[in-house]
Formats: C-alpha cells, sequence, structure tokens
C-alpha cells in the first residue's frame, strides 16, 4: 500500500502523524473510494533532507515546496510515480484544537488480519474537521456532509458529546453540529 510507505517514513523519522480526511471518515463512519491520502505531520525542517531521500525514487515531490509548506504551515503533496495515487501532507496549525486533534489521535488496525497499526484521527476531531471544511465550502458539497453523516451514523452513542459541542462551539460549526446529531 502506497500510504504505507510514507507512514513508515514518518514513523523511522519520529515524526507525530495521523490519517485524517476521507481516510478517517471511511474508518469511523461509512467506506467510501478515495483518490488520495491526507495526513496531518508535524514534520520539522530538519527532517526534510531524509524525508526526501527516502521517498524520492518512488514519489514525484518537490523538497523546495517541502519546506514551504513547513514553513507557512501549509500543505504538500507526493505523487506515487508508478499509481498516481496523492498523499497529501498538512502541516497543523497552531491553534488548540490542532493541537488537540494531533494528540488525540490513536493507533488503529488498518484490516484486521494485519498486526499493522497507523495513528488515525479520533472519531470526533474527523467529524469536527469534516464540519469546518464543510462550512468553508460553503456548505455545498454533498461529499462532505454524508461523511459527517455516516460518522454520526457509525459511531452513535460512542461519540463524546461534550467534546464535540465544546469545538464545535470554537469552531464555529455548533449549528451544524446540532443538524448533523439530529
Amino acid at each position: 500500500m502506497v500510504a504505507l510507505l510514507v507512514i513508515d517514513v514518518l514513523e523511522e523519522l519520529g515524526v507525530l502523524y495521523h490519517v485524517g480526511g476521507s481516510f478517517a471518515s471511511s474508518i469511523h463512519g461509512v467506506p467510501r473510494q478515495t483518490r488520495d491520502l491526507d495526513l496531518v505531520a508535524d514534520l520539522p525542517l530538519s527532517a526534510v533532507p531524509s524525508l526526501v531521500a527516502r521517498l524520492e525514487e518512488r514519489f514525484y515531490l518537490d523538497d523546495e515546496a517541502i519546506r514551504r509548506a513547513i514553513e507557512r504551515r501549509t500543505h504538500f503533496n507526493l505523487i506515487d510515480l508508478s499509481s498516481g495515487f496523492k498523499v497529501d501532507i498538512f502541516l497543523p496549525g497552531s491553534g488548540a484544537f490542532d493541537r488537540n486533534e494531533l494528540a488525540r489521535a490513536a493507533p488503529y488496525r488498518l484490516a484486521e488480519d494485519s498486526p499493522r497499526m497507523v495513528n488515525v484521527k479520533s472519531p470526533e476531531d474527523t467529524l469536527l474537521r469534516k464540519l469546518a471544511w464543510y462550512r468553508l465550502g460553503g456548505e455545498a458539497s454533498d461529499r462532505q456532509w454524508e461523511d459527517v453523516l455516516g460518522i454520526v451514523r457509525t459511531q452513535a452513542e460512542r461519540l463524546d458529546l461534550l467534546y464535540l459541542r465544546r469545538w464545535a462551539e470554537a469552531l464555529e460549526v455548533a449549528d451544524l453540529l446540532d443538524l448533523a446529531l439530529v
């Protein structure tokens, strides 16, 4: 799996990371096909040479774009040369929620018959981030909203509602959370 190659390198470098985006919402909600993998990784500038050296034969990457993304706390991508599969790596923001969601990620087994564990964003943080992206996109993305509803339906009573409500207020998506919970 292409994604595991990148995750293995991040782990070897000791970089704190988690799987997010549609991959995480598929794990916590309703599985769906995705054309890429979103990772949040707290990658320091000092790790760029090692990251590039380990991945440059297999992936299209731009070390200057990686450095700029780290300095600006944005994102960069890696594209698998053989399959075209894209891995988007987002640097965590500096806000309290960003730090909290990175700290709350937990190991998750990718397949029942595999011992391989990867860090995945929590269901609550995945839900909150999806709500924030939905709002940012003008509340027009059916795909984002279906991901939200899939998490709510699948996780149901396991969701930490106090945590959700606290951060939904802070992220200004409390009205959307209420709508999703109905």
